[in-house]
């Protein structure tokens, strides 16, 4: 088989390892996709089939058989609103739905259905746990139009941290556009944030637009379209998240 590109293990992983978390971050699949590897006994540590739960040491030799390199593609999509990401209710549309993409592709997070802007495409299930893991400050970028003017405590607030319910949200950078708009950057991403953290402090959003992901922009990509991602921007990208 041809060999996948290895991503170093983190320092504060330590041996015996589970198999599915050492060939992830080896880059081959996800956890999950490595647990369907091991259901279909493609996956041998010392030569003896793996079993769902196996860890390994450093020195274990693991095989993985009949699994060849896969071309990974990432595109940059822009949702519009009224479309939900995954998982459509009753008459609703998820983004799947609403474009034609002749690869088999998902999408990585979400937007909520009333909010539109950048979305990231792909068939690389490694995106997902890297992107999303919530120890990595990974940026995203949105526009945010709100009900009325704010005021400095507003700023203030929202870039120190609103108790939400579930928590206070990291720090946030904001950055003033007009006087009922700002654009605002965070590294988490807890459900339907910025919503919640406008109405914590009396205001409501009108309009929500995500233009970035790390360094992945909207830019002029039309509405309900993509572009492919590639290149010095996807090299980029994949080193700011740990594939490269």
């Amino acid at each position: 088989m041809s060999k996948s590109k290895k991503t170093p293990i983190e320092k504060k992983d330590v041996y015996p390892m589970r198999i599915n978390k050492y060939l992830a971050h080896k880059g081959l699949a996800t956890r999950t996709g490595v647990d369907e590897l091991i259901k279909s006994k493609k996956i041998l540590i010392n030569g003896v089939l793996a079993k769902l739960g196996d860890k390994v040491s450093e020195t274990d030799k693991v095989e993985v058989r009949g699994v060849h390199n896969k071309k990974y593609i990432y595109l940059a999509y822009n949702k519009p609103v009224g479309i939900v990401s995954t998982n459509p209710q009753g008459d609703e549309k998820s983004i799947m739905e609403n474009i034609k993409i002749k690869e088999k592709v998902f999408p990585v997070g979400r937007l909520d259905k009333e909010s539109h802007g950048l979305i990231i495409l792909t068939n690389d299930g490694r995106v997902t746990d890297r992107l999303l893991n919530p120890d990595k400050d990974h940026e995203k970028e949105y526009i945010v139009k709100v009900d009325r003017a704010y005021t400095p405590g507003f700023i203030r607030n929202m870039e120190n941290g609103v108790d939400i319910g579930d928590g206070i949200t990291k720090k946030a950078k904001l950055k003033k556009i007009k006087e009922n708009i700002f654009s605002i950057t965070l590294t988490e991403g807890k459900n339907r944030q910025i919503r919640r953290m406008t109405e914590k402090l009396g205001y409501t959003v009108r309009d929500l637009q995500r233009v970035r992901i790390q360094n992945i922009e909207l830019g002029k990509t039309p509405v309900n379209s993509y572009r492919e991602i590639n290149g010095e921007e996807k090299t980029e990208f994949l080193k700011s998240i740990g594939l490269e």
